[in-house]
């Protein structure tokens, strides 16, 4: 771990803690097998154990860490079969997503998911690398909310963590710079109302990154 981290105002310890290793996990600071021990942990940020236990309990349930007998907590892999699996997946899920939501969506919609992309320009310019990761999955998420389908929703939420992962990589390759013009681009299909081209849209949109190649 990083000996100095940035820890957000106004959250509770066990969040901060959580924020902070999530980042830094993200960012390839802490590399997969990586050990997590609560009482190192615990003396970096000052605090009980508690609150470690809690936030590396929550990372658990995202998939960021395991834990491995006689070792405890370890940062989590990520391979390409994990990666192809969940993009061959992803395409068929969102594209229904999106168009199930499409007929739906209001003016009020279409100011919310342009907040979601001013945000995310924000963070550009603040090179805030899992405040871009946020708010990339927070827009495909608008979609996958509005299908009002549970069951595609969950499969979401599952995989969220491991999509963030995966870009985060491909971000090392390539620049952010154009991601919110992306998105953008994405709202100017859903607008025309076309199912076909707006699946397409989105999925060429997913293609961008899935010539990475992982280890």
């Amino acid at each position: 771990m990083s000996n100095s981290s940035y820890i957000p105002l106004g959250n509770s310890i066990s969040e901060q803690i959580y924020l902070t290793l999530k980042r830094e996990i993200i960012a390839g600071e802490l590399q997969p097998g990586t050990r997590l021990i609560v009482l190192d942990i615990a003396g970096k940020f000052q605090v009980s154990q508690a609150p470690v236990r809690e936030a590396l309990e929550r990372m658990k349930q995202e998939g960021l860490i395991n834990g491995i007998p006689n070792k405890g907590s370890v940062v989590s892999n990520i391979t390409s079969k994990e990666i192809r699996d969940i993009f061959v997946l992803r395409e068929i899920i969102e594209g229904y997503a999106v168009r199930t939501s499409m007929p739906t969506l209001s003016e009020d919609d279409y100011e919310q998911l342009e907040m979601i992309i001013r945000s995310m320009e924000e963070a550009v310019e603040r090179d805030d690398t899992l405040g871009i990761l946020e708010l990339d999955m927070d827009f495909h998420g608008f979609f996958y909310k509005r299908c009002d389908n549970q069951a595609i929703l969950e499969l979401w939420n599952q995989m969220r963590t491991k999509v963030m992962r995966f870009m985060a990589i491909s971000n090392r390759h390539h620049t952010t710079d154009l991601l919110a013009e992306w998105h953008r681009r994405l709202i100017t299909v859903l607008q025309t109302g076309d199912g076909d081209a707006v699946e397409e849209a989105f999925i060429e949109h997913m293609h961008a990154y899935k010539f990475i190649h992982m280890d």
